[in-house]
């Protein structure tokens, strides 16, 4: 696929995967849209690319609010009319353990990570299906296989996103719309700055970046990195209670 002249949504484009790859998509002389909370932010990133050659349009908003993301897509169509690609890649990555069980984050974490995603979709697929064409990036998670103790919550969400993007990528395929699923293992970001787990196979924003921009152009359906960790999680998946329990239970705070 052809970049150049598209108009593209990068969603979390302030930190992690979404400012890397925000990065690399300006080179390609588009239309980007830079979605984030942090409106700060999102003007330095823009200054930082304005010589890019791609047009920059930095949109502050806060995808867990509904009518954020009305108002946000709202300001795209007016500023290019319409959209290429969303790269729907804003997430978050609490805890979900026994100790304390925090109901609060467990709901912040569905209306940011799931109800984002599908926010944004209902506000672009009826332009995409009248066009007969446009391409949804999703970003999920290889630990969308089980439910990993003390990540709960997060494991879930990103589940509830692979089978959101399965199913819409069956629906959309009579329509002409590409449908990818992104599925990173451990990656050097901010919101795995906390965690005290080992991450086997970590890999750097710039890489998980280049790899997805990489998908995109190739039109893929899937892309899942790093390869090891794609390996673990099919195994884990598929593997019994009585096996995958006494594993998960030595998994360290």
């Amino acid at each position: 696929m052809e970049l150049q002249g598209k108009t593209v949504i990068v969603t979390g484009a302030s930190s992690g995967i979404g400012l890397a790859l925000s990065r690399l998509l300006a080179k390609e002389k588009l239309n980007l849209a830079l979605i984030a909370r942090r409106g700060d932010v999102l003007s330095r990133l823009a200054e930082e690319l304005k010589d890019s050659g791609s047009v920059l349009l930095p949109v502050p908003c806060d995808v867990a609010g509904r009518e954020g993301v009305i108002k946000a897509c709202r300001e795209v169509k007016a500023r290019f009319g319409g959209v290429d690609i969303a790269v729907l890649n804003a997430g978050l990555a609490y805890g979900g353990g026994i100790e304390p069980f925090n109901a609060e984050a467990g709901r912040r974490i569905f209306e940011v990570n799931v109800f984002g995603v599908i926010d944004f979709i209902g506000e672009l697929l009826p332009d995409f299906r009248r066009r007969g064409k446009g391409m949804i990036v999703g970003v999920s998670s290889l630990a969308d296989s089980r439910g990993f103790p003390r990540n709960g919550f997060y494991s879930a969400s990103k589940s509830a996103v692979t089978f959101i993007l399965d199913a819409l990528r069956v629906e959309s395929k009579k329509h002409g719309i590409k449908v990818l699923t992104v599925k990173p293992g451990f990656v050097q970001t901010p919101m795995v700055g906390g965690n005290d787990i080992k991450m086997p196979f970590i890999v750097t924003a710039d890489k998980a970046a280049s790899l997805i921009l990489k998908g995109i152009k190739k039109e893929k359906k899937y892309v899942q990195f790093p390869f090891p960790m794609w390996v673990s999680s099919k195994i884990i998946k598929f593997m019994p209670n009585f096996l995958y329990e006494p594993i998960a239970a030595r998994i360290k705070k």
